[in-house]
């Protein structure tokens, strides 16, 4: 767990795998440090807020975080606002966080990066 989250990549994941332990979501949230972990409808969920200066960028950061995701497989919640962008990873099979919501959320930190 000490490569660079940023350079894995998900994992198919089935039905009844298991979420990640206390244990591993310490060892992991160092590398994504600006996410929160909330619980949604029951789930836990890896949640940021990405700033933008206008509509047309938060957009274009949209469309990024949804290229990634078509790429991997692996699909977040995007809410695109003016000047704003929310995107929550989790994984819907197994009801909460998987170490592909770690990589996911690490890769969409680049791609916000990128776009600076």
């Amino acid at each position: 767990m000490t490569e660079s989250l940023a350079k894995g990549v998900c994992e198919p994941c089935r039905a009844g795998a298991p979420t990640v332990t206390p244990e591993e979501m310490e060892a992991l949230r160092p590398q994504v440090p600006d996410w929160d972990v909330v619980t949604r409808d029951g789930e836990q969920r890896l949640e940021r807020v990405f700033s933008f200066p206008d509509f047309a960028q938060a957009l274009a950061f949209t469309n990024r975080v949804g290229a990634l995701a078509e790429e991997q497989g692996h699909h977040p919640a995007l809410l695109t606002e003016w000047g704003r962008v929310t995107v929550g990873w989790w994984t819907h099979k197994i009801r909460g966080l998987h170490h592909n919501d770690f990589v996911m959320a690490a890769r969409t930190d680049e791609a916000y990066a990128d776009m600076a």
